[in-house]
């Protein structure tokens, strides 16, 4: 039931965001990902709009689908750039030691994969919990802005894709689907490196 209410809702945020974005296209979206990367939260409202967007006008995903990735990563580095002066301090706030301790081992450990992942998976995945800790436990800039922008461009594009070779049905889908995708995508690039990995090093101890 709960489920039911909050796709009413997003239905109807979406609707009203359309039809106050759909005059300014692309560059409406952009705006729409910037807030919802930074300090505002619209879950799947981006994605649905894209979607919609990319089904009206289908010559025009490739634009839609990337000035949505270049929003998302400004709003990304907006966050990242709070967590690189006092995030630390700003995350003990909310959060317990015994909480970011593993997120800061998952940085230390996997680097900018660490930012990959998380930005691929859907709500209710906390990725400004992410984009903060990347700042506070020291991912440069370019590694930083590199994982946004690789795991949101997955994200968008291959949503576009979708849109434009299914129409309505995919949005219905995405929406049902939404955590699967982001998992099974996110599995994907997690095996494929985690093989890389094994292979450079067993290629280095030979």
């Amino acid at each position: 039931m709960r489920s039911l209410e909050r796709m009413g809702i997003l239905e109807a945020v979406s609707n009203w965001l359309k039809e106050a974005l759909l005059p300014y296209g692309g560059i409406g979206l952009m705006v729409l990902a910037v807030a919802d990367s930074s300090f505002l939260s619209l879950p799947e409202v981006n994605d649905i709009l894209l979607m919609t967007f990319s089904i009206e006008r289908p010559s025009q995903m490739l634009f839609y689908a990337g000035l949505t990735t270049i929003g998302s990563v400004i709003g990304c580095a907006m966050l990242y750039s709070v967590g690189r002066n006092g995030g630390e301090a700003l995350l003990k706030k909310r959060f317990t030691s015994k909480q970011l301790l593993p997120i800061e081992r998952w940085y230390q450990k996997y680097g900018m994969l660490a930012v990959i992942v998380p930005s691929l998976l859907p709500p209710p995945t906390p990725f400004k919990i992410f984009v903060l800790s990347a700042g506070t436990f020291g991912i440069s800039w370019p590694r930083f802005l590199l994982g946004v922008a690789i795991g949101r461009s997955f994200r968008y594009f291959s949503e576009g894709i979708l849109a434009v070779l299914y129409g309505a049905a995919a949005i219905a889908f995405v929406q049902q689907n939404f955590g699967k995708i982001g998992v099974s995508i996110s599995v994907i690039i997690l095996a494929v490196v985690l093989v890389y990995m094994y292979s450079k090093r067993r290629h280095s101890v030979q």
